[in-house]
């Protein structure tokens, strides 16, 4: 095949790269090709969160109905995590234990492309997930079903829209890894609009239901992308893939922090 990428792959791509779903069709595509789908498949990423929330969401409805509520959620987060190889979770621990523990730019990345996690690391992904999980259980107890619904899906697509967002505004670190460098700070404008637009199956119902609690993730969501890219630059001189992951599961937890509020 041609290193020109195919109108059908971004989506598989994006649904290739944010979960451990089969996808077949994109093995036959060149590396080039690849590289140019992947910039192309940001504009989907807050879509595949918005259907990994619809599998979250529908495992702890219907697990609320046979058991606690919390029983519910843990098991969501685990179906959760085997659906996305908990790809941000370990973003989570990686920047916790980078950010945390790294002195110089060199100690940052450093620890950011180690695989192992310290202590940083480890209570850094702690707390997330304990916060994730009580604000899910707040929301699944606090609304009916339907609404309950609509936020969690809301929140896991927003968590990639602030990810697909950062790209566009922060170049990759030097030295860097992941998705920051693999793309090489191709996201523009076009593929920003794309994932604004893919954005809105999941955002929209949560602005018609909870008009206050949404524009409280945009503006809140708007302050941590200034501030957290501020903070990149002035740390590493950029964004590695780490540090998106990070940046999504950070947008999960406003939305769900407005949401609960």
């Amino acid at each position: 095949m041609t290193d020109r990428c195919p109108w059908w792959a971004p989506p598989l791509l994006a649904v290739q790269f944010l979960t451990r779903v089969p996808v077949p069709g994109t093995g036959r595509l060149s590396a080039e090709a690849v590289r140019a789908g992947l910039v192309r498949a940001i504009g989907w990423f807050p879509l595949v969160g918005a259907l990994v929330g619809m599998v979250t969401a529908a495992v702890a409805l219907a697990a609320a109905s046979i058991w606690p509520v919390p029983v519910a959620v843990l098991m969501a987060l685990a179906v959760e995590a085997r659906l996305t190889g908990a790809f941000h979770e370990d973003a989570v621990a990686d920047f916790c234990d980078a950010f945390g523990g790294g002195l110089t730019a060199e100690d940052v990345r450093r620890i950011l492309k180690d695989s192992r996690i310290g202590s940083y690391g480890a209570v850094g992904l702690g707390l997330a997930l304990a916060l994730r999980a009580v604000l899910l259980i707040t929301v699944l107890q606090a609304f009916a079903p339907m609404a309950a619904a609509v936020v969690i899906i809301a929140s896991a697509s927003f968590g990639r829209l602030v990810a697909a967002a950062l790209m566009a505004l922060v170049p990759p670190a030097p030295a860097g890894t992941g998705l920051a460098k693999d793309i090489g700070g191709g996201v523009g404008a076009g593929v920003l609009a794309m994932a604004l637009a893919t954005a809105a199956p999941g955002l929209l119902p949560f602005a018609v239901m909870m008009p206050l609690p949404a524009l409280a993730t945009l503006l809140a969501g708007g302050v941590f992308i200034l501030w957290f890219r501020r903070l990149l630059l002035r740390r590493i001189g950029g964004s590695t893939g780490d540090c998106l992951g990070f940046a999504a599961y950070a947008g999960q937890l406003i939305s769900l922090l407005a949401a609960a509020a």
